[in-house]
């Protein structure tokens, strides 16, 4: 059994088990039961039902997983000769929902009996700076370096390092005479 159901101006084929990410649905809160109400066509393989606009009494289930954002889109604009070049990046704002069910006229569906995966909260990516990468590297590495030092210097003496060698400064080529 499939249906198709219009989410925020657009429209999805949704079946019962199913995740969808759909543009962000704002007012909806994380781990919530749903029920959408503008389907368009339903169908269970024998007998359909087109909707004008919409099928009276069917509604689907769905519970809010999470809200995020998608893919990063890069759009660039570019005029030849003119030294015009401008990149814009867009990242969607979206709301995950798990279709729990098609619900017929007069059908309730009972949320304990839900099939949708843990609920996961956003937690953004934490990017890892520079700074933040060579003092986590010269904090491990002392950790581990004075034992090492200590051992190394009470091992061998220091030894005076050796001043580095010139290169031999070259000679100018002699002068041809065009001169006869």
């Amino acid at each position: 059994m499939y249906a198709i159901v219009e989410i925020a101006g657009q429209q999805f084929k949704v079946q019962a088990p199913q995740k969808l990410k759909v543009h962000r649905l704002e007012e909806l809160e994380e781990g919530k039961h749903v029920e959408l109400g503008n389907v368009l066509f339903v169908s269970d393989g024998a007998k359909t039902s087109v909707g004008t606009p919409v099928v009276d009494g069917v509604r689907i289930a769905a519970k809010v997983l999470a809200h995020s954002k998608g893919d990063k889109v890069l759009v660039g604009k570019k005029k030849r000769r003119k030294g015009f070049q401008k990149l814009n990046g867009h990242r969607q704002y979206l709301t995950e929902l798990w279709v729990e069910a098609i619900l017929a006229k007069g059908e309730k569906f009972d949320a304990s009996k839900s099939t949708a995966p843990a609920v996961k909260a956003y937690t953004p990516a934490v990017k890892k700076t520079r700074a933040t990468a060579e003092t986590t590297e010269v904090a491990t590495a002392k950790k581990k370096a004075p034992a090492k030092k200590a051992a190394a210097k009470k091992a061998a003496p220091a030894k005076a390092k050796a001043a580095p060698k010139k290169a031999a400064a070259k000679k100018a080529a002699p002068k041809k005479d065009d001169k006869k």
